[in-house]
């Protein structure tokens, strides 16, 4: 039997060996999910809180893991809850592939004509690929959202007017001309600031941004009824502060409940950076050593 002092001792190192491995444990998470004032959110609280909203917008870092990750688990979560009312769509898929990724979806073609036909991005198998699987083993929309990049590139070397020149066949893969646009947006303003900065200030480089915005909205808004769940995976800077995309999307729908995810990257992930609050009503904060993508 140990003595009152040594059993003392005992306790004492215990408890000191388990505060060292919360401590440790604690300074290897890899994220944390917090909410737009920075309070720290549960992923249950989220996935709750989520189940009522109209249009989900996860912002994510492009080679991201972790974002690439939770994207996959939040919309196994959210299924869970709405089943066939969601739909998904993706930055990364070009709107005039639409029938494309329909056809893999339906089975009408296969996995290799698909990848091979659909302007993957490099990532796609490793980061994107599980969500088309997950929507096409649930028969679940999955909508190509974003601008052919060949019309993107039209507007940042010609402006808007560029876009004028298209025929209707091309048009049908555009929101509607003109393309509304308001270089005040904080996101567009800060674009061509940052481009004053370097010396290189171009008008067209916001232009081109808002572009892909407005087509992104315009096929949400397409693809979407009321009582529908869309969630859209596209990079950060397209959703934060509910700019880009939101910012045209709610001038189809003022009323809906949108809410948005942001990925940031810190090397202490106890709290969000000031520079952070407010970019979502969601932010996902990821320890910046995890291992990235590409």
């Amino acid at each position: 039997m140990f003595k009152n002092g040594t059993m003392k001792r005992l306790i004492i190192t215990m408890a000191l060996f388990t505060a060292v491995i919360q401590m440790d444990a604690q300074d290897l998470q890899p994220y944390r999910i917090f909410n737009g004032e920075g309070n720290r959110v549960k992923y249950k609280q989220m996935i709750r809180e989520m189940k009522s909203a109209d249009f989900i917008f996860f912002g994510e870092l492009h080679n991201n893991a972790i974002a690439h990750w939770l994207q996959l688990e939040l919309t196994r979560a959210l299924y869970s809850e709405v089943g066939d009312r969601l739909v998904l769509g993706a930055e990364m898929f070009e709107s005039d592939n639409q029938v494309i990724l329909d056809e893999y979806l339906q089975g009408i073609i296969s996995e290799g004509r698909f990848e091979a036909e659909c302007r993957m991005w490099p990532n796609y198998k490793t980061d994107y690929k599980p969500l088309v699987l997950l929507a096409r083993e649930h028969s679940l929309p999955f909508i190509a959202t974003n601008v052919p990049r060949r019309y993107a590139s039209v507007v940042a070397s010609k402006g808007f007017e560029g876009l004028d020149s298209l025929s209707p066949a091309a048009l049908q893969w555009l929101p509607p001309l003109p393309i509304e646009y308001d270089p005040e947006v904080p996101c567009y303003k800060n674009m061509l600031n940052m481009g004053g900065m370097s010396g290189h200030a171009n008008e067209n480089l916001p232009r081109a941004q808002a572009i892909k915005d407005a087509t992104m909205a315009h096929f949400i808004g397409q693809n979407w009824q009321k009582g529908q769940m869309f969630i859209h995976y596209n990079g950060s800077y397209h959703s934060d502060r509910h700019e880009g995309i939101i910012w045209y999307l709610k001038r189809q729908f003022p009323d809906a409940r949108i809410l948005v995810v942001s990925t940031v990257t810190q090397d202490e992930i106890v709290k969000p950076l000031e520079e952070h609050i407010g970019k979502g009503n969601y932010l996902l904060v990821v320890n910046e050593r995890v291992t990235t993508t590409y």
